[in-house]
């Protein structure tokens, strides 16, 4: 079979392998460029130490980042996930010092207040056919208010209640960074392997295109943000295990670092094109330079600066990257 007999299907599937392939090798390069670089800098970066303590601070932001990709794969955006955090970390709290519950109910009602932040965000956004952004800018208010409430605008010292999941495991890597790499993984695999994986990305391509194809987008949006806030609760329960304590001011301004590592990663903030697994390179790539900075001494004006232009550049990218492709498409 001569090359130009190849279907378009395989064509296109294959040119799709090989970007995703291109996009992986690229963000590993820019990784171990600046791993490189900060190793040259300091004599103790590139030691075990750096890189255990890098991994154990991690986990929150990954599984935070893990359900930003889907809500920006369906061109929305949620800006409450640190106020969501610090919420499902002040109901634990709360469960286990005021009303003596055990410490799995307790977890359970974190997990499920944040699953129900998110639902409520996806909900009235979708009902209303408000933009995402305004509806989570709102929760992001609220929600931090009811952090303030429940602790009494106080930090809650839980001890080591919840400790075991920061305590270190295998080679002094916690259990939260083992269950953070876990949930990319399944973040992944739904993502490119289910149904609904399949209608998240059609979402956002094409969301009229779906309805066309008889596919309610509506329950879909909900169950994204829901998952999201899930997600974020399930970090604010790493964060407190880290801590040992839930402060009601836990997590502000970690939404832009969530959306950071997601953009980082390649995924469109226009919608319809993601990877849960570059979210993940993304998250690594903010966490080394955080910490590579911090070793060679920069202030923190100019580590907020440098962020910020990587971010920039990243936005860039992905714009050039997009009409690339849709010069390709014409």
């Amino acid at each position: 079979m001569n090359p130009s007999d190849t279907p378009p299907a395989t064509s296109a599937a294959r040119a799709a392998l090989q970007g995703q392939l291109a996009t992986y090798l690229g963000l590993a390069a820019v990784l171990a460029g600046m791993v490189a670089l900060f190793a040259s800098q300091s004599e103790y970066f590139l030691t075990r130490e750096t890189f255990v303590t890098i991994a154990n601070e991690i986990p929150a932001l990954a599984v935070m980042a893990v359900g930003m990709t889907f809500v920006l794969i369906i061109a929305g955006i949620d800006l409450s996930v640190g106020s969501v955090l610090a919420l499902s970390a002040a109901a634990t709290a709360a469960a286990i010092l005021q009303w003596q519950w055990s410490v799995p109910a307790a977890a359970a009602l974190g997990l499920a207040t944040g699953l129900a932040c998110g639902a409520v965000t996806g909900a009235v956004s979708v009902a209303w056919r408000l933009p995402s952004f305004i509806v989570s800018l709102g929760m992001l208010e609220a929600v931090r208010g009811g952090a303030y409430l429940v602790t009494d605008s106080r930090t809650q010292y839980v001890g080591d209640a919840i400790s075991g999941l920061a305590a270190p495991w295998i080679g002094g890597i916690s259990a939260a960074f083992v269950l953070a790499v876990v949930l990319v993984v399944i973040g992944q695999a739904i993502l490119t392997r289910t149904v609904f994986g399949r209608h998240v990305v059609g979402i956002g391509t094409n969301e009229e295109a779906m309805r066309l194809a008889g596919i309610d987008p509506r329950p879909i949006r909900i169950i994204v943000f829901a998952l999201t806030g899930l997600l974020a609760g399930l970090a604010g329960l790493m964060q407190s295990a880290r801590l040992e304590a839930a402060d009601p001011n836990a997590g502000v301004g970690i939404e832009l670092q969530v959306i950071a590592a997601v953009v980082i990663g390649g995924t469109s903030l226009m919608g319809g094109r993601g990877s849960v697994v570059n979210t993940f390179f993304g998250v690594l790539i903010i966490a080394v330079l955080e910490a590579g900075l911090a070793q060679i001494g920069a202030s923190e004006p100019s580590k907020r600066i440098i962020t910020g232009c990587v971010i920039v550049v990243a936005v860039i990218i992905d714009t050039l990257r997009q009409r690339r492709a849709e010069r390709g498409v014409h």
